[in-house]
């Protein structure tokens, strides 16, 4: 019953890219927060109790009340705590952009990731060349939607996309240590120099995974 008794709390896991984008947006914004990590083989009661729906991390807890899914959960946060920075803009139309491609980027580039994980040979090559056609078609979305810099960063600090696009991207060379080469300049030049950029943002630095763990944790999943 503790963990009631905190105003904001997160249930997260320290692998998950998805928890390590939630723990971001409170950062950005001063929001004092308690974190509790689960254990997502064993769940706690509480959790289930939280999100009985997919029973998974993140879930934020605001006096009581549970907000579930990353990108709704960064939404709330911005909504909530108006208070600047920002995490997305106000204008609605630029709003919605930024919504669109960051759930392509949950539903097509992060599922294509795991599509190299858990294949192998010919297979294997093939879903690189699949995610590397599917970065391209975000590396075009952005030139043609935004017509200046890809709205990563919103009057220089983190924006919405950029926090989402920088959880499993800025993991890169703990996947190519653990796993094979993804993220290949030459083939999309444009993505790999955003997320170099996001990956040197202290926020950013301060939530990823350690890497070795994360190379241990890469390794077992292929097992």
């Amino acid at each position: 019953m503790e963990h009631k008794q905190s105003e904001v709390v997160l249930f997260g896991t320290w692998a998950s890219s998805f928890s390590g984008r939630v723990k971001i947006a409170p950062k950005l914004k001063g929001i004092q927060y308690e974190y509790v990590e689960e254990d997502l083989v064993n769940k706690s009661q509480m959790l289930l109790s939280y999100n009985p729906v997919h029973k998974q991390v993140p879930v934020l807890v605001h006096r009581g009340k549970p907000i579930a899914e990353s990108r709704v959960i960064l939404e709330y946060i911005d909504e909530n705590w108006s208070k600047t920075p920002n995490l997305l803009p106000k204008d609605p139309y630029e709003r919605a952009k930024i919504r669109f491609w960051a759930k392509y980027y949950d539903e097509k580039i992060i599922p294509g990731i795991y599509s190299i994980i858990w294949s192998k040979g010919k297979d294997r090559e093939k879903a690189i060349e699949d995610l590397s056609e599917l970065v391209k078609v975000f590396e075009e979305g952005m030139k043609r939607d935004f017509e200046e810099d890809p709205p990563f960063f919103i009057d220089g600090s983190l924006s919405f996309l950029g926090i989402v696009v920088s959880s499993y991207a800025c993991t890169y060379e703990a996947f190519h240590e653990a796993v094979t080469t993804v993220l290949i300049p030459e083939k999309n030049p444009a993505f790999f120099s955003w997320v170099h950029d996001l990956k040197g943002h202290p926020l950013i630095k301060e939530t990823l995974p350690h890497h070795d763990k994360l190379v241990t944790r890469l390794k077992h999943l292929q097992a």
